[in-house]
């Protein structure tokens, strides 16, 4: 009985997810034709077709396997960031997601020589404020138990979204070293609407929030990446995932949760956050 049950819940779960996959993929693809209409002369070559099949067969995948890491996130934390004087980094996922969806990320942070990794759950029924005050809290509590003056924020979709209205809004700037932006919607995405939550409805263009992000202080102590993928199928434009100031690295041929699992966007983090500054 209980594996026919989960049997069942497992077969729902991928219904959902080839149809989120699906239809956002879909509309993503009537924007952009709507925008240039000379793509739709190609949309059936060989090629395009290929490249349409693999996007969607691999966001497929990634989505499944990190819906299937979330009771992961509700088990108590067991985590070890204890290396004083190591700048420590704070990763936060994204809307819908929990600190399980970093286990990839965190495996190859660990490999490239960091120690002092940290994760957080953030609630997707909570307003940006609330969770801009627990990271705020999260990073003051890193900051006194290492005995370090600033962390690394790195934040998937959503969680780069917070990670800078805590930079540039909340007193964050003097407590950031680097903060890397994965497919985070700077200016929205016109998906947005369908979170049906009220941060949902602060990442759609033009929202009061994003407009008071927008007009904030560029805080010049924080190192600024942004990686996206200019085959995101969340954020719509991709182009709302990069900012005019910092660094802009675009990848290519992966989706939105792609991002925290390609090989692409895991060495891009990791040259973000080890890359030698400059002196200006």
């Amino acid at each position: 009985m209980i594996l026919c049950t989960l049997s069942w819940l497992l077969g729902i779960l991928l219904l959902v997810d080839i149809v989120v996959v699906v239809l956002s993929y879909s509309m993503c693809w009537y924007e952009y034709a709507n925008n240039c209409p000379r793509l739709m002369e190609q949309r059936f070559h060989f090629k395009n077709l290929r490249m349409t099949g693999w996007l969607i067969l691999q966001e497929l995948v990634f989505n499944y396997i990190t819906v299937l890491s979330l009771p992961f996130g509700l088990l108590p934390q067991r985590q070890k960031v204890d290396t004083k004087g190591e700048t420590p980094v704070l990763l936060l996922h994204g809307l819908f997601n929990n600190r399980a969806s970093w286990f990839w990320l965190r495996i190859a942070l660990r490999r490239a020589g960091f120690h002092n990794i940290a994760t957080m759950n953030l609630s997707s029924w909570h307003t940006e404020e609330r969770l801009t005050e627990l990271v705020a809290k999260k990073v003051d509590e890193l900051r006194h138990s290492l005995d370090v003056e600033r962390v690394h924020l790195v934040g998937h979709s959503m969680g780069g979204v917070i990670a800078r209205n805590f930079v540039q809004r909340r007193g964050g700037a003097t407590k950031v070293d680097r903060c890397v932006c994965l497919g985070s919607p700077h200016v929205g995405s016109k998906l947005a609407p369908f979170a049906l939550t009220r941060l949902g409805q602060n990442l759609i263009p033009g929202s009061e929030f994003l407009s008071l992000l927008s007009k904030a202080e560029i805080p010049p102590e924080v190192t600024m990446t942004c990686i996206f993928s200019n085959k995101d199928n969340m954020v719509l434009p991709v182009t709302s995932a990069a900012l005019p100031w910092g660094t802009n690295v675009e990848l290519d041929g992966m989706g939105h949760t792609g991002l925290i699992y390609r090989t692409a966007a895991v060495k891009a983090t990791l040259a973000a956050l080890t890359a030698t500054q400059s002196a200006g």
